[in-house]
């Protein structure tokens, strides 16, 4: 697909989804209406995602050069910006309803964590506009420490983001768990960092079944073939979550506050979910192949 007819596909399903979650609800009660519609500018948003640009700065950049005839009313990248975090509540309610749309509905969720750095331990200073947010924690993956939050991510067998929750760095992964899967029912793959009994027990008295490879020195009765599959199966959380971190910079995000840290974080999640959305119409088999949407 060119990238005309990206953008066109990334607009026209915005515009289809946008009409469901907003219907007859008036976004701004006073002011003037900005020039750019929040279809055009969340789909500048996320076709700037997809691009890898990340900043408001970029994305308004690119297309200030590029596509300003497709977008004839852009105004500065001052407006662009605040309009842009301003839909931080639209974006979420699309994903929300593009995601519905989506799940294959089997009961099979994934989860795993990643990390969300917002500055190096070594220039951490009380002045951080997250001190007191924040928290230092510690990748083992890069084996090194961080200051910043912990992103929690949990996705249906098919590869799509179900929910994305962002703590402090140094909150247990268990903790924030019974949060984030709240109001879903069926089973859930995790690693073995999930294993506390107390932990599998509330979830299986709320209709979730947590399913975790043990220990070495501990006792499995499962069969190992059992083990064995729901682990390859728990790999797909890993690939999406390379994707966000790859494709996405879900771990490179610039912020000055919480709120355009999560505005930043949730259109992330919309960019990654709308992409499989088209990339499925396209490539039915091979939905998280979005690397290859752009001929």
């Amino acid at each position: 697909m060119s990238m005309e007819e990206f953008i066109i596909h990334v607009y026209c399903l915005i515009a289809e989804r946008l009409s469901d979650v907003v219907g007859d609800t008036k976004l701004r009660k006073r002011g003037e209406a900005p020039s750019l519609s929040d279809g055009e500018v969340i789909t500048m948003l996320i076709i700037g995602e997809y691009l890898g640009f990340g900043s408001d700065k970029k994305i308004w950049r690119y297309f200030k050069s590029h596509w300003q005839s497709w977008f004839p009313t852009m105004g500065c990248r001052t407006s662009f910006a605040r309009q842009s975090a301003n839909l931080y509540l639209v974006q979420e309610k699309l994903h929300e309803s593009l995601s519905n749309v989506l799940t294959n509905n089997n009961g099979l969720f994934l989860f795993d964590g990643f990390p969300i750095p917002v500055c190096n331990p070594k220039r951490f200073s009380k002045r951080n506009p997250f001190a007191g947010i924040g928290a230092f924690g510690f990748c083992a993956a890069k084996e090194e420490h961080y200051f910043g939050f912990k992103g929690h991510l949990v996705i249906t067998s098919g590869g799509i983001v179900k929910v994305c929750s962002v703590a402090p760095a140094n909150v247990d992964e268990r903790d924030m768990l019974p949060e984030v899967v709240q109001g879903l029912k069926g089973d859930i793959i995790a690693d073995k960092g999930l294993i506390r009994p107390e932990l599998t027990q509330y979830l299986a008295e709320n209709g979730i079944d947590l399913h975790t490879p043990l220990r070495t020195n501990m006792h499995d009765p499962r069969p190992k073939a059992f083990v064995k599959q729901i682990m390859n199966i728990r790999r797909l959380v890993e690939t999406v979550i390379g994707q966000l971190t790859d494709r996405f910079k879900i771990q490179q995000i610039k912020a000055k506050d919480t709120w355009h840290l999560m505005a930043k974080i949730k259109r992330k999640i919309l960019a990654h979910t709308i992409c499989i959305a088209i990339n499925k119409t396209i490539n039915p088999h091979n939905w998280l192949q979005i690397d290859n949407i752009l001929a």
